[in-house]
């Protein structure tokens, strides 16, 4: 594969996935923006109604890391799949995801954790941001050394659970199973 096509695999890719992602929400109904009426670049209030509305929020930290344990993964188990393709696989996972994200199970679902009980899902413009935030991350770890990949993954996780009491962890434990403790704690904040 020519560098020229490498490249215009993983735009023309990655175009195509996000529009699906983008075209799945619509049918589902999800707003393109806040229904507050307003468009902001970072929405720090998890109990608002701007939360998963906005382009970025303090989710956008678990999206970036999903893109950074990808690229591992990928790298991993599947090195001898060129790293175009490694891309849009871990693309097609975080669509894939934010799809089902979306959902009337999931929503309802995370309706019952302490931190989300409005929770109405992403508007179609915060899905696509975290996408690309995913993207991000991926680029991150394609280009940085492993030790700083960990160490933002740490960090964030720390940061992100110290600032609202819940991160990309304790968001995958709570869609697993609910623990009361982590319920009482995330109440109290």
């Amino acid at each position: 594969m020519t560098r020229r096509s490498y490249w215009q695999v993983m735009l023309f890719g990655a175009i195509g996935i996000v529009g699906l992602q983008a075209t799945a929400l619509y049918i589902f109904g999800q707003p393109f923006t806040c229904a507050c009426g307003e468009i902001k670049l970072w929405e720090g209030v998890v109990a608002s109604s701007g939360n998963s509305q906005q382009f970025t929020d303090w989710y956008t930290f678990s999206h970036v890391i999903h893109g950074i344990l990808f690229f591992g993964f990928f790298s991993l188990f599947f090195p001898r799949i060129p790293l175009a393709y490694r891309f849009l696989l871990a693309l097609g996972l975080e669509v894939g995801w934010e799809i089902l994200e979306n959902t009337p199970w999931v929503i309802n679902h995370y309706r019952e954790q302490a931190l989300a009980a409005g929770y109405t899902g992403d508007s179609i413009l915060n899905s696509v941001c975290d996408s690309l935030s995913m993207m991000l991350g991926f680029v991150m770890a394609r280009k940085l050394p492993l030790w700083m990949s960990v160490s933002f993954v740490l960090g964030a996780e720390l940061f992100v659970g110290a600032m609202i009491r819940d991160n990309l962890t304790l968001n995958v434990l709570n869609l697993l199973y609910q623990f009361d403790f982590i319920h009482s704690w995330q109440s109290r904040g």
